[in-house]
């Protein structure tokens, strides 16, 4: 059963062919204090690999604004930060689980223990937050606004302040911590050792270059992060 459960963490079957899935190492690190971000962005810099989220899914939306991220973990907190170079930024969205895709936005989706359902985690360029669990698009479990705003810490250089469209050369940088506490649904959870399925989005539905970019490939014949079936690997160090 392990064999067989480690060949599939390797291949993935789509339309009757099986190809290789994206994989990314997630180093444990050691951060003295889990809200110093100065800190966290510098034990990511030094000791993550930068990862880019590059892939053009549909060719109709084909504007790739620059966008990387690294990540790391301490066992107990995941922390992620993502760098975007684009055209236009837009921040309309700052309540909890509000339609924040429709932003400038980066996406963490994530199946912990590899049981088919898993937490969307969707950040604006101002750090509000979407967060739902599932096993698909359309059964989805909002996690509480309070815990979202008590538990998830993110810096953004773009502020906090909602804002409507700008266009131009814009980069910014998020770092992102997300405590085990939030993943509600796996009590006790520990990063360390652990394998996962994930995937990495950029998205901007109501900006003037809408785009749907990722880091593991999505096979389908329109945009639709929601599938599970083309997550990555992900191996917590």
């Amino acid at each position: 059963m392990k064999l067989l459960q480690f060949l599939g963490l390797l291949l993935l079957f789509s339309n009757g062919s099986m190809v290789a899935q994206s994989k990314l190492n997630s180093p444990k690190i050691s951060i003295i204090s889990q809200d110093n971000f100065v800190q966290i962005a510098q034990e990511l810099e030094r000791n993550s690999s930068l990862h880019s989220i590059d892939i053009i899914n549909w060719e109709k939306f084909n504007y790739a604004p620059k966008v990387s991220f690294r990540m790391g973990h301490d066992d107990e907190n995941i922390y992620l930060k993502f760098y975007v170079s684009e055209n236009h930024i837009l921040a309309k969205h700052s309540t909890p689980n509000s339609s924040t895709h429709q932003d400038s936005c980066v996406e963490f989706f994530i199946d912990p223990d590899q049981s088919g359902q898993y937490y969307n985690f969707e950040f604006n360029c101002i750090g509000t937050t979407h967060l739902a669990y599932g096993p698909d698009r359309f059964n989805r479990t909002f996690i509480d606004k309070n815990k979202i705003l008590d538990q998830i810490k993110i810096i953004s250089t773009l502020g906090s302040l909602p804002f409507e469209e700008k266009s131009g050369q814009f980069s910014w940088e998020m770092t992102v911590k997300l405590p085990s506490s939030i993943f509600v649904y796996h009590p006790n959870l520990k990063f360390s050792s652990l394998i996962s399925r994930a995937n990495f989005y950029k998205c901007a539905d109501a900006t003037t270059t809408p785009h749907y970019l990722s880091w593991s490939s999505v096979e389908t014949e329109n945009p639709d992060f929601h599938r599970p079936e083309f997550f990555g690997l992900l191996n917590f160090e």
